[in-house]
């Protein structure tokens, strides 16, 4: 949220101990962290509010279960194409196959005495 870096940090704190003294300097930092740790607390408050208030679990949970049917829709693309290019290869080895290899009846004497 803001970029403060450990140099700009060390300058407030040298510019608050000079302007506060060292004797009240402790109480303002107690005082100072109290205000931001209610303000957190506050602003936690008012979200949960605000988010049970318009349902953002339900649409969380909406959100998550339309990813996981994107999900499923593809793998069962990526399946029925697997399983499409299979079928395709062994038909197509099936019937190479079937047509290089002579049958059982003929010897090979037999289909030189055809030509």
């Amino acid at each position: 949220m803001f970029d403060i870096g450990f140099s700009e940090i060390l300058v407030i704190a040298v510019i608050a101990l000079i302007v506060m003294g060292p004797e009240r300097l402790p109480q303002a930092l107690r005082t100072l962290a109290l205000w931001f740790g209610r303000m957190r607390q506050q602003y936690r408050t008012v979200r949960s509010e605000l988010e049970n208030e318009m349902g953002i679990n339900d649409v969380r949970r909406q959100l998550h279960n339309e990813t996981i049917l994107k999900d499923l829709r593809e793998t069962k693309a990526d399946i029925e194409n697997t399983i499409k290019t299979t079928e395709s290869k062994q038909s197509s080895g099936n019937e190479t196959s079937s047509s290089d290899k002579p049958s059982h009846n003929t010897s090979p004497d037999d289909t030189k005495n055809d030509g």
